[in-house]
């Protein structure tokens, strides 16, 4: 490195949201901008973060099936779990702290928000020096006639954010906290509360998975896998080895590499 980097030279616009505000808004707002989480605020003041696994765990909740999506506050779904930095800061400490937390927030010296880093912010700048090889994690797999009930309490169970579907033999398709929270959206707001129970139990896998499958060899560079994360929007790509599955590369297992 020929010049030190802080934090103020990886940082981006604070992309913010309500606490009063509804989930809707929050999810349409992540999804549109292609972001997870976002910080919460509360009079101009920090209280935590809003995720997707959040919103989906909530939607997903037989004890809010009553309620419509749009009547539920971001202020149920708040995370108080994150930390902050200050522009001026050595960029190295960012990696520690991106291991623990999906977001770190950035305050001016008056205690204002000013900025954020994701794993993303930081990748766009630095990734490991031996490819992904160290960065490949075990792959979770669930087959796609497996009901949706069953996907979210292993989610739920095991902390298990994704998995790579497969059917008929082959790899289809991945399935996210998001796929969740989107199809459940969708769901409460089509079907009436009366047959909510009945349908929730009959949604398969298949029904919600994102397709088609983005993979990578486990020959592809840290820099071409970060390339396709964030020009499609992803968080996590399967890595093949001879048209076997070898694992799977996050944002998160790249910062943990570097």
């Amino acid at each position: 490195m020929t010049k030190e980097v802080f934090i103020k030279d990886v940082m981006v616009k604070p992309a913010t949201i309500a606490k009063s505000a509804k989930i809707t808004e929050a999810l349409d707002k992540m999804l549109d901008q292609g972001l997870d989480p976002l910080i919460a605020v509360n009079n101009n003041t920090v209280v935590g973060t809003v995720s997707r696994q959040a919103i989906a765990e909530k939607l997903g909740s037989k004890q809010n099936s009553a309620i419509a999506p749009a009547s539920i506050h971001v202020a149920s779904v708040v995370k108080e779990d994150f930390t902050s930095v200050y522009p001026d800061e050595n960029v190295n400490i960012l990696i520690p702290l991106l291991q623990r937390y999906k977001l770190v927030v950035v305050y001016d010296s008056d205690h204002k928000l000013i900025g954020q880093v994701s794993a993303g912010d930081l990748l766009k700048k630095y990734v490991p020096d031996d490819g992904i090889s160290s960065a490949i994690e075990k792959a979770i797999t669930i087959e796609s006639e497996e009901r949706v009930v069953h996907l979210r309490r292993r989610m739920l169970d095991d902390n298990i954010t994704r998995f790579v579907v497969s059917e008929n033999e082959k790899y289809a398709g991945m399935v996210t906290e998001t796929d969740v929270a989107v199809a459940m959206r969708k769901f409460r707001e089509a079907v009436g509360d009366n047959h909510q129970d009945h349908r929730v139990r009959n949604m398969l896998v298949r029904d919600i998975m994102s397709v088609p499958l983005i993979t990578v060899e486990r020959s592809a560079s840290a820099a071409d896998v970060v390339g396709i994360m964030l020009k499609k929007g992803i968080s996590a790509i399967p890595v093949m080895d001879h048209g076997k599955l070898a694992g799977i590369v996050t944002r998160h297992s790249l910062v943990n590499a570097l």
